[in-house]
């Protein structure tokens, strides 16, 4: 039971660590930033789009798509992490899983580059 509490024990270490620095950095920021309204930075921005504008503007899909295969591709690359830690406790069923959904992932990724829908043109 005490070396369930110790492996707690580091992920509590790393989440204090990260914490303090998060509020250090955020802390730091505000005592050494210079504050300087202007018009343009004060106003909103709508991805080069003036916002105050007609809502109907033609507006590129390519900013969607892409920003969706951002979401999918980034979900999955989170899966390889635990893959990578517990690689040597892993049987030939985990380790063939694994190299599937690799070789499915590189498939996914090659249709979506050889359809174009990350060239920008």
């Amino acid at each position: 039971m005490t070396f369930f509490y110790q492996e707690y024990f580091k992920i509590a270490i790393l989440i204090c660590f990260a914490s303090i620095l998060s509020f250090l950095i955020l802390f730091l920021s505000f005592i050494f930033s210079t504050f300087k309204p202007d018009t343009e930075k004060l106003s909103a921005y709508e991805c080069g789009f003036d916002p105050y504008d007609d809502a109907r503007n033609v507006f590129d899909v390519r900013f969607y798509i892409v920003a969706i295969l951002f979401l999918i591709f980034d979900v999955e690359i989170l899966f390889f992490y635990p893959w990578c830690i517990g690689f040597s406790f892993l049987n030939l069923t985990g380790f063939w899983s694994m190299i599937d959904f690799l070789i499915e992932f590189i498939i996914g990724y090659i249709y979506i580059f050889t359809i174009g829908a990350l060239d920008w043109k």
